[in-house]
C-alpha cells in the first residue's frame, strides 16, 4: 500500500499525524530501526500471507520470525507470502 493511501486512510480516521516519514529509506526493518535510532525488535512489521482465498496480515515485532508449524496449525496451510503484485493490485 503506497503512503498516500495509508495518509488517506489515517486522515479519514483523525490520525494522520501518526504518519511518519524519513529523508532515507525506511523499506526495511533494519533501516527503518537506523531512522529512528532504535532496535530492530521496537520496529513493527507487516506480513502478507495467502491462505487459499483469503489474505492473512500478520504483524510483528521486527526480529520476528513465522514458526512455520504454528502457522500451518492456525490457518491450515503452509505459509505462503504475497507476492508484490498481489500486495499492491
Amino acid at each position: 500500500m503506497s503512503v498516500e493511501r495509508v495518509r488517506e486512510y489515517f486522515r479519514e480516521k483523525g490520525i494522520e499525524q501518526r504518519v511518519l516519514e524519513f529523508d532515507v529509506s525506511s523499506a526495511t526493518v533494519e533501516l527503518a530501526a537506523k531512522a529512528l535510532n532504535c532496535e530492530g525488535k521496537q520496529i513493527a512489521k507487516t506480513l502478507s500471507f495467502n491462505v487459499g482465498d483469503r489474505t492473512v496480515l500478520i504483524v510483528a515485532a521486527g526480529d520476528a520470525r513465522i514458526d512455520n508449524q504454528k502457522y500451518k496449525a492456525q490457518f491450515g496451510a503452509k505459509a505462503r507470502m504475497l507476492s508484490c503484485e498481489e500486495a499492491e493490485p
